[in-house]
This record gives structure tokens, C-alpha cells and sequence, in this order.
């Protein structure tokens, strides 16, 4: 162990200090207190400037070093010792030191002794300072290398900055945190907080972040969330946040003493503002929080359940999601379901919504919220409704035709894709769980998409559509949709049939047999077909005088002609065609090949 220690016992004095001091001059120099491992066990070092050695040349320092078990120090932050009554400042007589039974904290670095210092120095700047060393100390510790060099003509100054930013670190990081006070090398110390004097600093090399302390801050970045946090907390000698603080990012975080990560501290910042109920918390902060929920939820300390409530109404979805989740775990109830209701509030899609819906979740919650993503175009409808607890399938499907129906129309068709339509529309019509009623337009915009792709489904569609009570304008552009392709010979009888008045109401029903015959007449078909012929019968019944009457006639005067035994019947039924229309044209032409 000496061995391991004996590097560390070096002192050269400040290059601006007497070269031959007087007795009287020798506490002006500064003093050098380190703390470092050596073999996973704390050394404790301090040297003190002694003037003449025994021959009385100049350089001659005294080196005073305690080395602990890794337990003695527990509790105890190590700049604590910095005046602490263990210290020896000359060479004791005898060789062989007694141990140390107990180290005894100096009672001047105590946190409130440092928060009023603090709050009597430089103003304002203290806390903008604090902050901006915390940062740079917690970027040293994270990468595992280099320092921070803090520079003044005080040392004094400098143990107590270690202090602060010891008591603003976590228990285990600022353990690992190793310092010097002074140093007259800081471009070459192996601790992470080096403190050195400004005749120092001016020829070194400066190859390391450093803050002097003697200047005003500088410099415009801001330091992050949780060097911001820190430093409010000395503000107000609020001790408890601190601890709050170091609790947070320690538990089950399994970050590293050695090497805490930043982004850790910072996430336990953004969910101490929240417990604190602190407004404008931003967006990545919060995710930064629900990252720090997911990842160690059941680790998380117990107060903060209860603390998050007052955050709950300024929550985003994904932090309020993960309160909910890890409340829920740990027992807290009302917190689980207060960030329940706000993440449904927030849900990006349907599905979200439906993983939220657990007992006890309010029906009007979910209407609510489905109608909101519906509202916004959200098209997960299938997958949303197979995740839907049963007992909540009702209040999905009512929120989502509430959204649609306030839904802009582009907004509406995109939502309602065709696996959406096929859901809503066995749920409107099928099952009878909805009532299409209810929600008319958007009932028309799922039986058009039902209609159009499921040609057996047309006339029945049809039927629910003329059942809406809606306007012809309103139906008739469905309709055309349903219908886009002509039906055959049969299916037009099924329809002229089953809806008569509807064929005779709206104009794309009544063109249906018009186009129908011409179709057949193309070539999908035979103009003299029983089933042709049917439909041009009830065609010329149910709906006389119009176009599709007209056509009918064709027909019929086409099946005269080519059916008629004497020439003289064949000639008459010929001449019976009118000479226009394509209908009529490609009837005539059809008579004429076949006579």
C-alpha cells in the first residue's frame, strides 16, 4: 500500500509564492487536500507547505495521508475532511501513527454552512456557476476521463466548491468523484475536480474545461436538466429536493458510480419537476421521464406516486402512460387511474386507446377518447377493436362513428378503409350493436365501400341505403358508388323489385336497367334471354315513362323481331325501333343478323 500511495506525496508551491518564506507567510500557501482510490480503498491525502527542511534549504512540505476501508467512509462525503481534526500540520515524533478510529467531518462544509455561503457571495452568479461546473463534472465522470479545474486564489473557495458539487451529486458518484484542491500540475492530475491558482493556470498549458471562479460567468450555453436542478436547490436550501434528487437517479438505474450517465441525471431532474408539479415541463423532458419509468418502474421510490398526481394535468401521452402502468404495479391506484384518463385524453390511435381500457375505466372515457382519434383520422379501427376488452367494444365503436361524424370528409374517407367499413358495417347491420341512424353519413360511407367491393351485397346495401333518411343528393352519389358496375339481367330484376320506389326516386337507381341492357347488348349477354326479357317486362310495369322504359320497349321490339315466325310480324316489330340511341342501334343490328 505505500508504495501504491507514495506518488500521490507531492507538493510544489504556487510560482508566484515567496520563494524564502517567513514563518508568518507559510499559511498563505495554499493547501492540498486529495482524494483518490488506491486498490478499491479511499486515500485521503493532504499536503502543507513547511518552508526550510532539516538543512534548511527550501521545499520542504508535509504530507499527511489516511488510507480507509471502503465502509469508513459511508455517509461521508470525502471534501467533509477538508478541516477535519484528524489532520496533522508537522511531522509527529513518533514513526509508528495509531490508527484512525474515526473520521470526523470538518463541521464548516455542511450543507446549510454552503447554501448560506453561497447565498452571501457573488450574487445571482453563484447559482449560474454551480451550474455550470455540475455540468462540466458530470460530462468528466460520464466519459471516464479528464478533468474540470477550478481556479482561484483561494483554496480555501475551492474546498468549498467540491463541497457543493459534492453534496449535488448522488451518494455513490460523489464517492467516486476524485479531487485535489491544489494542484501546481493541473493538465497532468489524474482527478476528475482539480483546483489550482491563477499563477498556475497562466502557463499551463490548459488543456482541460476551467472555471474561475474570480471572473464573472461567462459564456451563454445553458447547462442541462440536471445541473439546472441542482442549482435551484441551493437556491432555496432545499436539501429534501436534493435528496429527492439523488434518490431518482439511483434507483435501479444501475448506473455507474464511476461513470454516471448524464442523460440518467438529467431524466431524474425532468421527474423531480414533475413530482413537484413544475408547469412547462418540455416535451423531452418528459420523455425523459417515462424512459426512466419504463426502464426501472418497480425501483422507483414509493413517494413519487403519490407526489406525480399534481403533474397529471400537464402529463403528455407517454409519460402519463407510463405513470399509469408502473402506478398501477406498485399499488397506487388513484394515480394509475388519474394518468389513465389523461393518456387516454392524449392516445395517438385507436389501439392506445383501447390498452388503456382496463376496469374501471369510465365508458364515457373511452367514448371520449375514440371519438377524438376518429375525429383526427385515425384508421387502426380492425386492430384497435379485435385488442377492445368486450365490454368496452360498444363504447370504441360509438366514440369512433361520434369523431366520424364530425369528421371533415377527407378526413372520414381516409379513416374509413375498407377493413374499417367490413367492421362497422357487420356492427351497424349484422349484429345490430349500432345504430346507423344514428350516424347516416357515415353509415353511407360504409355501405358505398361494402356495396362497391361485395357485388352479392348490392341489393341489400341498397336497401339500407334508401333507409337512412337521407336526401336524394345526399344518397345519390352512394349509390352511383354501389353501383359503379352495371348488374346483370338478374340482379337489376332483384333490385327493381325489392325497391321500386327507390329506382323510381333516385336517378342512379332509375338508370340501372338502362345501363344493364346496354351491357347486355355489348355482348354480356342475350338481348332475347328470359331473365333480359323479365327485367324489361317489370321494367315497363314499375317504372313507366321513363328512359329505362324506353329502353325496356327496345328490348321487347327486339324479341318480337327475332322471335316472329312471318316476315310481315318481324318487319312490323323492325320497324316498332326507334333510329337513335345505342341501344336502339345496336338492337336493330342485332334483329337484322340474326332475320
Amino acid at each position: 500500500m505505500r508504495a501504491r500511495v507514495t506518488p500521490h506525496l507531492s507538493y510544489r508551491p504556487p510560482p508566484e509564492a515567496p520563494l524564502s518564506p517567513a514563518d508568518d507567510e507559510l499559511d498563505q500557501f495554499p493547501v492540498s487536500l486529495l482524494y483518490d482510490r488506491v486498490d478499491g480503498r479511499p486515500l485521503l491525502l493532504r499536503c502543507r507547505y513547511l518552508g526550510r527542511d532539516y538543512s534548511g534549504r527550501y521545499g520542504n512540505f508535509f504530507a499527511h495521508a489516511v488510507v480507509a476501508e471502503p465502509d469508513e467512509l459511508e455517509g461521508v462525503r470525502p471534501v467533509e475532511l477538508w478541516h477535519a481534526p484528524l489532520w496533522s500540520d508537522s511531522p509527529a515524533s513518533e514513526t509508528d501513527l495509531p490508527e484512525v478510529d474515526e473520521l470526523v467531518p470538518d463541521e464548516g462544509l455542511d450543507p446549510e454552512s454552503l447554501a448560506a455561503w453561497l447565498a452571501s457571495g457573488d450574487g445571482g452568479d453563484a447559482y449560474e456557476r454551480l451550474a455550470r461546473i455540475v455540468d462540466a463534472v458530470v460530462a468528466v465522470l460520464g466519459r471516464g476521463h479528464g478533468r474540470v479545474v477550478l481556479v482561484s486564489s483561494d483554496i480555501e473557495a475551492v474546498a468549498r466548491w467540491i463541497a457543493v458539487v459534492s453534496y449535488s451529486l448522488p451518494v455513490a458518484v460523489a464517492s467516486a468523484l476524485s479531487f485535489v484542491t491544489y494542484s501546481a500540475d493541473p493538465d497532468g492530475a489524474p482527478q476528475r475536480l482539480v483546483g489550482t491558482t491563477p499563477d498556475v493556470w497562466a502557463s499551463a498549458q490548459r488543456t482541460s474545461p476551467a472555471v474561475l471562479l474570480e471572473r464573472p460567468v461567462q459564456g451563454e450555453d445553458e447547462a442541462g436538466r440536471f445541473a439546472r436542478t441542482v442549482a435551484a436547490c441551493w437556491r432555496d436550501a432545499d436539501f429534501a429536493g436534493l435528496d429527492a434528487l439523488a434518490e431518482l437517479a439511483s434507483s435501479g438505474s444501475g448506473m455507474s458510480p464511476d461513470a454516471p450517465d448524464p442523460a440518467v441525471l438529467d431524466r431524474a431532474a425532468g421527474l423531480l419537476a414533475l413530482c413537484r408539479g413544475e408547469h412547462g415541463v418540455p416535451e423531452d423532458e418528459e420523455a425523459g421521464a417515462a424512459d426512466l419509468l419504463t426502464r426501472h418502474g418497480t425501483a422507483i421510490p414509493d413517494w413519487v406516486w403519490g407526489d406525480l398526481v399534481r403533474g397529471v394535468p400537464s402529463m403528455g401521452y407517454d409519460l402519463a402512460l407510463a405513470v399509469h402502468r408502473w402506478a398501477d404495479a406498485a399499488g397506487a391506484s388513484e394515480v394509475a387511474r388519474q394518468c389513465a384518463a389523461r393518456a387516454l385524453s392524449q392516445a395517438p390511435d385507436l389501439t392506445s386507446v383501447v390498452r388503456l381500457a382496463v376496469d374501471g375505466t369510465s365508458r364515457g372515457d373511452i367514448v371520449a377518447a375514440a371519438s377524438g382519434r376518429a375525429r383526427s383520422g385515425a384508421s387502426d379501427l380492425p386492430g384497435a377493436f379485435a385488442e377492445c376488452p368486450a365490454g368496452y367494444r360498444e363504447a370504441l365503436l360509438e366514440g369512433v362513428l361520434n369523431g366520424l361524424l364530425v369528421a371533415d370528409e377527407p378526413t372520414r374517407k381516409a379513416a374509413l378503409t375498407d377493413a374499417a367499413c367490413d367492421l362497422l358495417h357487420d356492427e351497424m347491420f349484422e349484429s345490430g350493436t349500432l345504430g346507423a341512424f344514428d350516424a347516416p353519413l357515415v353509415a353511407a360511407d360504409v355501405l358505398a365501400s361494402v356495396g362497391r367491393r361485395v357485388p352479392e351485397r348490392r341489393v341489400a346495401v341498397t336497401g339500407r341505403v334508401l333507409g337512412l333518411g337521407l336526401s336524394v343528393v345526399e344518397l345519390d352519389p352512394v349509390l352511383s358508388a354501389v353501383w359503379e358496375d352495371p348488374p346483370d339481367a338478374v340482379t337489376c330484376l332483384e333490385l327493381v323489385a325489392a325497391h321500386p320506389e327507390g329506382c323510381a326516386e333516385h336517378p342512379a337507381l332509375g338508370v340501372l336497367p338502362s345501363r344493364t341492357f346496354m351491357r347486355i347488348a355489348a355482348g354480356y349477354g342475350g338481348l332475347t334471354e328470359a331473365s333480359t326479357l323479365r327485367l324489361a317486362e317489370r321494367v315497363r310495369t314499375m317504372l313507366p315513362g321513363g328512359a329505362a322504359d324506353a329502353d325496356a320497349a327496345i328490348v321487347r321490339a327486339h324479341a318480337d323481331a327475332v322471335t316472329s315466325e312471318k316476315p310481315v310480324d318481324a318487319a312490323r316489330a323492325l320497324d316498332a325501333l326507334p333510329r337513335a340511341g345505342r341501344l336502339a342501334t345496336r338492337a336493330f343490328e342485332s334483329a337484322a343478323e340474326r332475320l
